[in-house]
């Protein structure tokens, strides 16, 4: 009995620990789910853009009233950009420096709706 209930708490904390299952993009980035929205991360140099989705289908949502932002971290370097809604379903901004390999992008996205959320993406 004692050691089925410490199986049973091994899976349990075990599972928040588990890396974040990526799903691929329309346009072949990093897919996570966020604020009711499916968010795809591109990177080119130091160019962010986020593609908003609704959520499951490859449907693109207008960005018009979005504010988001995201934190770029990479070795001892860390940069917060501001993203800005670009055409009918993106958002981007420009960082300073070009994205590293392996870095870390947190998105903060606030919505139109007022949703607010956080994904993490691993570059």
């Amino acid at each position: 009995m004692k050691y089925t209930l410490l199986l049973i708490a091994t899976i349990l904390f075990a599972a928040p620990v588990s890396a974040e299952d990526y799903e691929k993009g329309p346009n072949g980035g990093l897919m996570l789910d966020v604020a009711g929205i499916d968010a795809e991360l591109l990177t080119a140099g130091s160019t962010v853009t986020i593609n908003v989705f609704e959520p499951f289908k490859a449907k693109p949502v207008s960005t018009k009233g979005y504010v988001g932002a995201v934190l770029i971290a990479g070795g001892s370097a860390r940069e917060t950009v501001t993203l800005a809604p670009q055409g009918e379903n993106s958002l981007k901004g420009e960082a300073k420096n070009p994205i590293p390999a392996g870095a870390t992008i947190t998105l903060t996205i606030k919505t139109a709706e007022g949703k607010s959320g956080q994904a993490k993406f691993k570059k």
